[in-house]
């Protein structure tokens, strides 16, 4: 673990109705005596309700994703200064599901990363390889790639964390081992310093990836693991009070 308090983000995805904040509640109950930052991100149709029931707790709201402009006319997205006028403090980009299916590049990662950093939003930045680049031998120059490219030097000085998510991982119900885990947030964290020289070394990187209670533990405790970006084990308060004690 890195010495900052650790951060567990639920991203909530496409799932979640306002009954839905009942779980979100109970997480917040169950996380008061947490040393760790929690963070949900629902869909961006429950932010600003969850954002007020939330208000007053320890645990923070924010977005799945944001336009790099502003305003104007782009049907369907959500710009950052959206995602903080509804409440939300952080925000996920570079999501590897928006990268395959949306075809985002490192570029476009960067540009929301600044709309994030516009609004006063705390990026979450997300970087990862798929099964055939890890096959290939090539997963650590893919992602220290992604690192450098989605990563822009108005960052530095400002909060962020950077989510290691294996592209294999996501859903499968597959994790890397201990070891692969830490070899490639060994190279993130080189990448960080490269790029943000002593600010890097503190940097937290998430691991995201089918993190469930069941390995939790030994995922948060790895070295250079400052905390999880946690999929379909946040719907749940049960399951993910679990992940979240488990950074303890």
């Amino acid at each position: 673990m890195t010495a900052r308090a650790p951060l567990i983000a639920g991203n909530w995805k496409m799932n979640g109705l306002r009954a839905s904040l009942a779980e979100a509640a109970a997480i917040a109950k169950g996380a008061e005596q947490s040393a760790a930052r929690v963070v949900i991100c629902p869909p961006a149709s429950l932010l600003h309700q969850m954002s007020e029931a939330l208000a007053g707790t320890r645990v923070l709201v924010g977005g799945q994703d944001a336009h790099w402009e502003e305003s104007g006319a782009f049907t369907g997205e959500v710009s950052a200064e959206m995602l903080a006028d509804a409440g939300a403090k952080l925000v996920i980009l570079g999501h590897s599901e928006r990268r395959t299916a949306r075809g985002e590049t490192d570029e476009v990662v960067a540009a929301k990363v600044r709309a994030a950093l516009r609004a006063g939003l705390e990026p979450i930045v997300c970087v990862g390889e798929t099964l055939g680049e890890r096959q290939a031998g090539q997963a650590l120059a893919v992602v220290t790639g992604q690192v450098r490219g989605s990563l822009p030097a108005e960052l530095a000085g400002r909060a962020f964390s950077v989510a290691y998510e294996p592209v294999w991982a996501i859903g499968t119900g597959l994790t890397p081992t201990t070891a692969e885990i830490e070899e490639m947030h060994r190279a993130i964290r080189a990448s960080l310093v490269e790029l943000f020289g002593a600010a890097g070394a503190d940097t937290p990187i998430l691991y995201g990836g089918s993190v469930k209670p069941s390995n939790a533990r030994e995922i948060l405790h790895a070295a250079e693991v400052g905390g999880a970006l946690v999929g379909g084990a946040s719907l749940k308060a049960v399951d993910f009070l679990a992940i979240v004690e488990a950074a303890a």
